[in-house]
C-alpha cells in the first residue's frame, strides 16, 4: 500500500472549483469516484503523521530532527529540545507575516556565524546547536511553554507571544536577538547581495522523545520517502528505512512507503493559486497517474491519501478491487473540500 501525506490540497469547494475548472486531473478524477472518501476534524500535518507513525502528538519537532542526524533515539540521550529556527519577518498590508524558511537559502557558514553570536544571548535557556542552516535546536536546560509550530505560521501573519509569565524569558530574549541580527554583518552582506535577511528566530516543536519501545513496533510502512527531518527522525524511532522524496512515484521501489508531498503546502497558505495549480499537475502526473497504474496492474494493492488541514481534513481509500466497480464515476477534487 502507498500511503501519501498531502498538505496544502484543500480549500473550501467554491476556491477548488473555481481553482480547477480547467485543470485536468483524470487520475485523480478517477481514484476520488471509485474511492472511498471520509471528511475528518481539522489536523496539521505532524498529527498525521503522529496517527500514521502510532505516537502522540504533538510530535516533540526538535528531538526528532536530533534523532534524525544520526543520534540515538533513546528518551534517556535525547534530553528535551525546542525548534528555534532562523526567519524573516516582514512586513504586509499592516501586518508582520513570517516567510517560507526555505526562502533564506542560509548557507552553513552564514548559519555558523549568527548561531556563535547568538549563543551568548540564548545560554540562560539552552544550548543552542545548528542541525542544519535552516534547523536550529535549543538543548534546553529547563522545560518551555507551548509555540506556534512554525509551519502552520508560515505565510500568515505572526501572533505576539503571549504575555504569561511563562513566555516572558522567551519574549525577552527574542526581542534581544532581533536587535542583535538587525546589526550583524551577515545580514549585511545578504542584504547588498539582495538576499532576505534573518530577522528573527521562531521557538516551537519542544518535548523530549516519548516512551517507545522498539522491539514492539510495528509498522505497514517499510520506508518513508520525505524532504522534512522530522519524518527521517520517525522512521529512526521507528526503525524504518528512510530517504529523500523522490521525483515520482516507483510501483518497484518499495512494498509499501509513505511519502510526504509538501510541495502545495506554502503556495496553498500563501493564497498563490499559479503555483499550487502547477504542483497540482505535477502531483496529478508524477504521482497519481503511475500509482493509478500500478493498482490496474495488480503492481500497487492499495492506495491512501490523507490532506491535513485546518478547514478540515479528508482521507481516500482505494484499493485494486474498487477499480472493478464500473457503476462509481469519476469524482472532482470538489469533494475534498469541506462539506
Amino acid at each position: 500500500m502507498l500511503t501519501l501525506i498531502v498538505p496544502g490540497l484543500i480549500w473550501t469547494r467554491q476556491a477548488l472549483a473555481d481553482l480547477t475548472y480547467d485543470l485536468p486531473l483524470p487520475a485523480f478524477d478517477t481514484l476520488l469516484g471509485k474511492g472511498r472518501l471520509l471528511h475528518r476534524p481539522p489536523q496539521s500535518s505532524a498529527a498525521i503523521l503522529a496517527e500514521v507513525a502510532g505516537l502522540a502528538a504533538p510530535l516533540p519537532v526538535a528531538a526528532l530532527r536530533w534523532v534524525a542526524q544520526g543520534h540515538p533515539a533513546r528518551r534517556d540521550d535525547s534530553g528535551e529540545w525546542l525548534c528555534l529556527d532562523p526567519v524573516r519577518l516582514r512586513f504586509q498590508e499592516r501586518a508582520l507575516v513570517v516567510d517560507d524558511p526555505r526562502q533564506l537559502r542560509l548557507d552553513e557558514a552564514e548559519a555558523a556565524a549568527l548561531a556563535v553570536s547568538l549563543a551568548p544571548t540564548l545560554a540562560h535557556l539552552g544550548q543552542l546547536e545548528v542541525i542544519s542552516p535552516q534547523s536550529w535546536n535549543l538543548r534546553l536546560t529547563t522545560g518551555a511553554p507551548p509555540f506556534e509550530p512554525l509551519p502552520e505560521a508560515a505565510g500568515r501573519a505572526a501572533a505576539a507571544l503571549p504575555l504569561d509569565a511563562a513566555y516572558a524569558p522567551w519574549r525577552h530574549a527574542i526581542s534581544e536577538a532581533q536587535m542583535l541580527l538587525h546589526t550583524h554583518p551577515v545580514n549585511q552582506a545578504r542584504e547588498t547581495a539582495g538576499l532576505p535577511p534573518v530577522n528573527s528566530l521562531w521557538p516551537w516543536g519542544g518535548g523530549r522523545l516519548p516512551e517507545f519501545d522498539n522491539s514492539a513496533a510495528s509498522s505497514p510502512h517499510d520506508i518513508f520517502w520525505s524532504d522534512d527531518p522530522v519524518a527521517h527522525g520517525v522512521a529512526r524511532l521507528l526503525r524504518i528505512a528512510s530517504a529523500a522524496l523522490p521525483p515520482d512515484f516507483i510501483d518497484a521501489a518499495a512494498r509499501a512507503p509513505l511519502a510526504i508531498y509538501d510541495a502545495l503546502d506554502y503556495p496553498a497558505r500563501t493564497g498563490d493559486a499559479l503555483v499550487w495549480r502547477e504542483q497540482l499537475s505535477s502531483f496529478e502526473d508524477a504521482w497519481l497517474a503511475p500509482a493509478l497504474h500500478a493498482l490496474r496492474t495488480g503492481r500497487l494493492d492499495a492506495l491512501r491519501l490523507l490532506a491535513p488541514s485546518d478547514l478540515g481534513a479528508a482521507e481516500l481509500r482505494i484499493s485494486r478491487h474498487d477499480l472493478w466497480k464500473f457503476w462509481r464515476k469519476a469524482g472532482t477534487l470538489t469533494e475534498l473540500g469541506p462539506p
